[in-house]
Order: C-alpha cells, then sequence, then structure tokens
C-alpha cells in the first residue's frame, strides 16, 4: 500500500522518482507512513496527502484543518489515549454510526477498539497522520486514566470511573501501569491472532495443560479479561456472554435485560481468555468436556467508594468450545424495599399481609432473570428483625444479609434443597426462605413446614400465578396440601424503565381496537392514554431506557380460590376466579406502567400474555 501511494505521487507529479527513493530509505531506517514523511520533508502539503489517501484506500477523505468544530459529546466518546494509540478522531455521529476519521482506514483492530468502547458502529474516512495528531492535541486535554482500588491506573471506557484490585482469597489481578496502553490490536498481533484459524486442530482428548496455564497468563489476555469485567461493570450490565462460534468469537452485555454485542476477539484468543476465566475462578483448566461453575470476586473502586463486586461463573462445552456467561452480583444495585420495586398498591398491601403471617407458604414465580431472589430478599429484609430466627437455602448464597442464616447448596456431598429443609426443623426457625422448589420432595418438606408453625418462601418458574397451583399438583402435592399452605403467588416481569432526562411524548396516532387488544380498558381509551417514546440521551447512553421496573401478578388464597383447588380447578378458572377478586395480571400492571409514563406498549407486550 506505501509504495501504491507512492507511484501515485509521483504520477501526479507532486514528487519526483528521486524524492520518493529518499524517502523509502528513510522510512526503512526509521519506520513511520510514507505519507507522513513525504509531509515532514516538504515535498507536499497535508491537503494532497489527504486527497490520495482517500483514493487510495476508496473512503471519503476528510481535511481536519477544514473540517467543522467538533461537538464535545462526540469527542467525549473516545478516551483520549485511545485517540492517540490508534491515530483516530470521531467527528460526528448519525443514529447508531459513528464517523470516525483515521490514517489507516484498514485498520479494523482499531476500529474493534473504538466500536468495543462506544457500542457504535464505525464509518471510517481518512486523513493525514500528521493531521491527526494536531486534532487530537486540539480537541483533547488532562489525563483520561482510571485510577483503581490498588493504586494502579486503567484506561477510560465510556461510563464512569471504576478500578479493579484483589478482593479476598480469589483476587483478579490487579491492573500495572502498562494496562493504560492496552489495545485489542497489540493483544491480537502477540498472540499470533493473524494466524489462520483452524477449529480441526483442536483434539478434545488431548490437552496440554501447561500450554493452556501459559497463554491464560500472558499478559494481554490478562489486560482483556480484567477489561471485560470492569466494562460490564461501568455499563451497567447484569452478565457477560463469552460465546464461541465456528468461524467467529463474540462477547455480550446484557444491560437492562436486552444482550448487546460488545467485542469480536479473534478466535486465536478462544481457549487463552476461557483458561484465564477458569484460573480466577478456580476451576479445572484441563476439564473441557463438562459444565463447572465458580465464582470470581473484586474489589471495585467507583467513586472514590470501594466495594467488592461478584461474578458467578458458569462455563458450559459447546459444539465449538466453551461458552461462558459470568452473572455480576452487585449488592449495591439490591433494592431492599418492596414499595420502590413495581407493586401496585392494592397488590403490595396483599403481600405485606401475607408474608406477616407466621405461617404458610409465599411464592414467587417466573422465569430467570425476572427479580424474583429481589422479591424474596427484600420480603425477608422486612422481616428480619432481632427476635426472628431466618434461615435460608440457596444456591448459590447471592447476598450476604446480617442476622440472616443462610446456607450455600453444594450438590457434589448431598447437600440439596432437601437436606437442608430437613435440618433447618431442628434448628428453631421462624420463617425459611428455599431458593427454589425443584421437586417433589423439596416440595413435600416445604410444606410440611409451613403446616407446622413456619412462614416458608420460595420460587417457582411457572409463567403466571395460577399456574403455581397445576405445577405444585404435576410434582405430586395432594391438592388438600396446597389449599391449606400456600398463602400467596406473586408472578413477575422485568421491563426496561424510560429514561426520566429524556423521554417524550408519542405523538403516533394508536387505533382504539389495537390498544384493546393490548389490554386498555375503554374508560382508559376514552378519557385518553399519553404515551412516551425513548429518546436517547448521555445519561442513558443513548438507549433510551435507563434500569428496571417489575410487573407483578399477586394471587392472594381465599376460601373460594381454596375450594376450587379441592375441587381440581384448571388454571383458567382460578385466574377468573382471581380477577374477580381482584387481581391484578402481568399485562394490566404493565399497562398501567404505560399509564404512569414508566415504560411503553413495546416493552409490556414483549414479556407478558394478554
Amino acid at each position: 500500500m506505501v509504495s501504491k501511494l507512492g507511484e501515485m505521487l509521483v504520477k501526479a507529479q507532486l514528487i519526483t522518482d528521486g524524492q520518493l527513493d529518499e524517502v523509502m530509505k528513510i522510512q526503512r531506517r526509521e519506520g513511520g507512513k510514507l505519507g507522513s514523511i513525504v509531509v515532514r520533508a516538504g515535498f507536499c502539503s497535508d491537503q494532497d496527502i489527504v486527497s490520495f489517501l482517500g483514493m487510495q484506500y476508496g473512503v471519503p477523505a476528510a481535511d481536519l484543518e477544514q473540517w467543522p468544530p467538533i461537538d464535545a459529546s462526540v469527542i467525549a466518546l473516545i478516551p483520549k489515549d485511545l485517540a492517540q494509540r490508534h491515530k483516530v478522531l470521531p467527528l460526528q455521529r448519525t443514529g447508531n454510526v459513528l464517523t470516525l476519521a483515521m490514517s489507516d482506514p484498514t485498520d479494523i483492530f482499531a476500529m474493534d477498539d473504538v466500536r468495543f468502547h462506544t457500542g457504535y458502529n464505525v464509518d471510517p474516512v481518512v486523513s493525514s497522520e500528521m493531521g491527526l495528531v494536531r486534532a487530537v492535541e486540539k480537541y483533547y486535554g488532562g489525563n483520561s486514566a482510571i485510577r483503581l482500588a490498588d493504586g494502579s491506573t486503567a484506561r477510560s471506557t465510556q461510563g464512569g470511573g471504576a478500578g479493579v484490585g484483589p478482593a479476598g482469597a480469589n483476587p483478579a489481578e490487579p491492573f500495572s501501569e502498562e494496562d493504560e496502553h492496552f489495545d485489542l490490536a497489540e493483544l491480537e498481533q502477540e498472540l499470533d491472532a493473524d494466524a489462520e484459524y483452524d477449529p480441526a486442530e483442536e483434539e478434545e482428548d488431548s490437552v496440554n495443560v501447561g500450554s493452556l496455564r501459559k497463554g491464560s497468563e500472558d499478559a494481554p489476555v490478562v489486560k482483556l479479561v480484567n477489561m471485560v469485567l470492569i466494562d460490564a461493570i461501568k455499563r451497567g450490565a447484569s452478565d457477560i456472554h463469552i460465546e464461541p462460534y465456528e468461524k467467529t468469537y463474540r462477547i455480550r452485555f446484557r444491560i437492562d435485560g436486552i444482550l448487546q454485542e460488545v467485542m469480536r476477539p479473534n478466535l486465536k484468543l478462544k481457549d487463552p481468555l476461557t483458561s484465564r476465566v477458569k484460573i480466577l475462578a478456580k476451576l479445572n483448566i484441563a476439564e473441557r468436556r463438562l459444565p463447572q461453575d465458580g465464582r470470581i470476586k473484586l474489589r471495585v473502586n467507583m467513586g472514590g467508594k470501594q466495594k467488592v463486586i461478584d461474578y458467578r461463573v458458569s462455563i458450559l462445552p459447546t459444539l465449538f468450545g466453551e461458552k461462558i456467561v459470568l452473572r455480576l452480583l452487585d449488592s449495591d444495585k439490591l433494592m431492599l424495599d418492596l414499595t420502590k420495586l413495581g407493586f401496585e398498591p392494592e397488590s403490595l398491601v396483599r403481600w405485606d399481609r401475607q408474608i406477616s403471617k407466621p405461617y404458610g407458604m409465599v411464592l414467587v414465580t417466573g422465569p430467570t432473570g425476572s427479580g424474583k431472589t429481589n422479591t424474596l430478599y427484600s420480603s425477608v429484609a422486612k422481616l428480619n428483625t432481632p427476635d426472628t430466627n431466618i434461615m435460608t437455602a440457596e444456591d448459590p448464597v447471592e447476598f450476604n444479609f446480617p442476622g440472616i442464616n443462610q446456607v450455600q447448596m453444594k450438590e457434589q456431598i448431598g447437600l440439596n434443597f432437601a437436606a437442608a429443609l430437613r435440618s433447618f426443623l431442628r434448628q428453631d426457625p421462624n420463617i425459611i426462605l428455599v431458593g427454589e422448589i425443584r421437586d417433589f420432595e423439596t416440595a413435600e418438606i416445604a410444606i410440611k413446614a409451613s403446616l407446622t408453625g413456619h412462614l416458608v418462601l420460595s420460587t417457582l418458574h411457572t409463567n403466571d400465578a395460577p399456574s403455581t397451583i397445576n405445577r405444585l399438583m404435576n410434582m405430586g402435592v395432594e391438592p388438600f396440601l396446597v389449599a391449606t399452605s400456600v398463602n400467596i403467588i406473586c408472578a413477575q416481569r422485568l421491563v426496561r424503565r424510560l429514561c426520566a432526562q429524556c423521554k417524550t411524548v408519542d405523538t403516533h396516532v394508536h387505533p382504539e381496537e389495537a390498544l384493546y387488544k393490548v389490554g386498555f380498558t375503554p374508560e382508559e381509551v376514552q378519557r385518553g392514554i399519553t404515551f412516551y417514546k425513548p429518546v436517547g440521551c448521555e445519561v442513558c447512553n443513548k438507549r433510551g431506557y435507563k434500569g428496571r421496573v417489575g410487573l407483578y401478578e399477586v394471587l392472594e388464597m381465599s376460601e373460594t380460590l381454596k375450594d376450587m383447588i379441592l375441587t381440581g380447578a384448571s388454571a383458567i378458572e382460578l385466574r377468573e376466579q382471581g380477577q374477580k377478586e381482584g387481581m391484578i395480571t402481568l399485562r394490566r400492571s404493565g399497562c398501567r406502567k404505560v399509564l404512569d409514563g414508566v415504560t411503553t406498549i413495546e416493552e409490556i407486550i414483549r414479556e407478558t400474555v394478554l
């Protein structure tokens, strides 16, 4: 490419053959880009180089000397150290596309790094190297390094400052000063990422443990894993997905319940990265055929405040390698105030009434990631008083609470929910929390405990509150035991909350018939509904949504419902009776959130059915 540019300059009579030879000698001796050397030597101007670079690479050219002033919010998308390393400059943002001035628009590693930091797609334009250096100095100032908990620094990414250091007996390695200069291009070059990758070379039955361990301890791999862990915290992610496929390798974050791709490392990083995560989680790096579960603890310094973040690690063998999912457990994000979770006032009154009873069973249902644990913890926190003995059986124990006796399940040694419940009954408990009722044995012991003077709280995986009754009976629990033990059932979902800073009124006219089908009442439609839509701003990171709110369907057991259970009523019949008695369904809970301007119709349709 360099010689091609030189030939183009000679052909255009901007430099002579002799000048090109002179420039080539300097380049061989000192390195650097040919265009920059030509300008430094005074053979032609920056503007000439820019126009020829555009012709050479086949992309638009940008003369930064003539470019209009760049908005400060666009400059803030990329930290100074990244702009200096890659010699890039953000020029403008249109929707989800960031126009990026580059000295080498074929540098896919630089584009990947920018895409990872900003979350935007990159549209490259070419500019001269010297012009970029001057523009970066013009628009950037100060130091973008992040101060870490242990006093070292790491480079900034979009989102607020955060640092990582060791915590307890299972630390991630603290960042060193050189981490400030990390970039994906250097990492992949150090690991020979350009070499052709052949999945057939992998031998499942022959694992070189020494090679795996050595690869996982390479400085670039350590820096990449640390960077992913810290960036997930700063973006507010709840999960990290690291997924290998036949010809690609990707990393996704789940933010506000939605998975977003943030990075596509080279396939050569697959084994070293997986081994690094396994070492941090104290797992067996040689075992690649069976699922493994572990935990990583990091000490984080955010806003001058230190806290410990837990990552729950799950590793699953797939067709093309091991998929890694890390669940972030941040105690500061745990909302323990029942009034702020999203309960409708009448539903909260029913819930408070039943969890305050001295005995009986309280059930929370919903899919994984619907906030069941948060609801249970909030309820237990409200009941946690000095005169109450609370025992919990959890798999895993996600958050620690003073005054509550929490037990971690260990299936490999026979400590499961059923075994823990039997032991709890000899520990003089008042309240028992069972992480999940998975089988008949656990259900039977939990029900018997609720019938003998204990308040039992637990979770099930069902679609709604009424179907929980049928689920228990399908496990083998007798109808009379269900009718006499269950006090209340709460089904829940989580939907994204509109950003309060940028949401705007949706002027689109919704047909009345469509609104009836969504679940709004004729009275609400006739009265008029103000709908809001997401826009996107700096506060919500351009997504239009920030945080989530719960939708709750609370079914309180009445005498009529208990009689219906004894006579074998279906879930549909129980639902109808529950609605007659004032139960708010998940869809109606969502409609009320829309009426309050908290979320959108699209969100409630995505998570609920009518």
